[in-house]
């Protein structure tokens, strides 16, 4: 949607490319924990109201790093290319980030943890009082990262649907009925659905518009249920199967190429408008599919063959929707957004889990693996940490001076995204994490 060669935002263009992807998978990766990580406190006996605050602080954590993190973004501080000092505080920013977020090792003592978590909160408040932005205001719960805000929500709303629709998948799947049926009512100009969606008594943090993101989050969280499932039940085949042989290697293979196949055919597809040519590959491919998965005879294969049927659902749900809001589109969110980068998601998942765990590669997965486990410190890395680094010693000026040409360009992101993904596997092999 921001075309050459003006690369001005064009709202009104359909497609998909790999960059619109990551969002989505990120809200997908997240739902998909929330059963992970709240049935581990029902299983260390928490009560549902003592969840539920747990919840409520996760999100208030996460909305402060959203706002704080905005605040000390050097190119929010100034946006000037001659101002040095910002770089200097988009630094201490960073510094102060991560006394507050950082999950230190056990070995540390409680003590002092506490001490640097405490000074943090004292010195970046200090800081924010003092800071002033190139309109000449302060701080402003207003202004903050809209994706962590986005975030925000989803870990809080997300969370609290599948702690209270626990067991219960109809009624899990009915909320998206519900608010499908919202959705669609708000765009009534006049009525008290769009009354009602478009208010808030926060719009700092809140906006029912935001939930429109439950579309993959729910979904997440049922995958999150197999994922949950799968690892609590025996590998071993499952003895009223004995007649069936387990998959071979080379089925594995072929299955893994489809799910590649899926994901370069659908931004392939959908980017060029290929869109009926699209549907109709990626049902031939959906049957073939099934082909594939079907008979599963152990854990691990049964678990394969509920997301790839999970995954051709919401496929074919997301292509129905494509003629509908004008294509596929990030920005306004469209349905068809939702549902097929889900269901992309899922086919990821697949494609992933076949490398980990039949292939047994988990080491050539280890650089996303350490990335994944350490989200908050990838996300703050590159702008409060590498750039203002590389500013300040004037590198990154002769590396954009040397790498103008597009492919020069795309090898620079390349390495810059290598160096940020080096830096968070560090902390993580170092087993310090950043946590709300």
């Amino acid at each position: 949607q921001t075309p050459p060669p003006t690369h001005v935002f064009n709202p009104n263009l359909p497609g998909l490319t790999w960059v619109d992807l990551v969002f989505p998978f990120f809200l997908f990766a997240m739902g998909a924990s929330f059963p992970l990580s709240l049935s581990r406190l029902q299983e260390k006996g928490w009560q549902k109201i003592k969840i539920v605050f747990w919840i409520l602080k996760r999100g208030f954590l996460l909305g402060t790093f959203a706002i704080c993190l905005h605040h000390l973004r050097p190119n929010i501080i100034n946006n000037t290319s001659q101002n040095t000092d910002k770089w200097w505080l988009g630094l201490w920013g960073f510094t102060l980030l991560f006394l507050i977020f950082a999950r230190l090792p056990k070995s540390w003592f409680k003590s002092a943890k506490l001490l640097l978590t405490i000074s943090g909160w004292i010195l970046i408040v200090l800081l924010l009082a003092e800071l002033r932005y190139p309109d000449g205001s302060g701080f402003l719960l207003e202004r903050s990262d809209i994706i962590l805000i986005v975030l925000t929500n989803m870990a809080v709303f997300g969370s609290l649907i599948w702690l209270f629709t626990q067991g219960n998948l109809g009624l899990r799947v009915g909320l998206l009925g519900i608010l499908l049926g919202l959705r669609l009512s708000s765009t009534h100009a006049g009525g008290w659905v769009a009354s009602f969606w478009f208010a808030s008594p926060a719009a700092w943090i809140f906006r029912f518009d935001y939930l429109k993101y439950l579309f993959i989050v729910i979904p997440a969280t049922i995958v999150g249920d197999l994922v949950l499932e799968w690892m609590e039940r025996s590998p071993l085949p499952d003895p009223t199967e004995d007649s069936l042989k387990p998959w071979t290697l080379s089925r594995h293979v072929i299955i893994a190429c489809l799910m590649l196949t899926f994901e370069l055919v659908l931004l392939v597809g959908l980017q060029s408008r290929w869109v009926w040519q699209t549907a109709l590959t990626s049902l031939v491919l959906s049957g073939c599919g099934w082909l594939l998965i079907k008979q599963p005879t152990n854990s691990t294969e049964r678990f394969l063959n509920k997301l790839y049927l999970w995954g051709c659902y919401w496929l074919i749900l997301g292509l129905a929707f494509e003629p509908f809001q004008g294509g596929i589109k990030k920005d306004s969110a469209t349905y068809s957004y939702f549902f097929v980068t889900l269901a992309m998601a899922i086919f990821s998942l697949i494609l992933l889990t076949i490398i980990s765990d039949r292939f047994q590669q988990k080491k050539l997965l280890s650089f996303a693996i350490y990335n994944g486990q350490n989200p908050m410190l990838a996300y703050v890395v590159f702008g409060n940490l590498l750039l203002p680094i590389l500013r300040l010693t004037q590198l990154h000026p002769a590396i954009v001076e040397m790498t103008q040409p597009p492919w020069w360009g795309f090898f620079r992101g390349v390495v810059y995204t290598a160096m940020v993904g080096y830096i968070v596997t560090v902390f993580s092999r170092l087993k310090i994490f950043w946590r709300t």
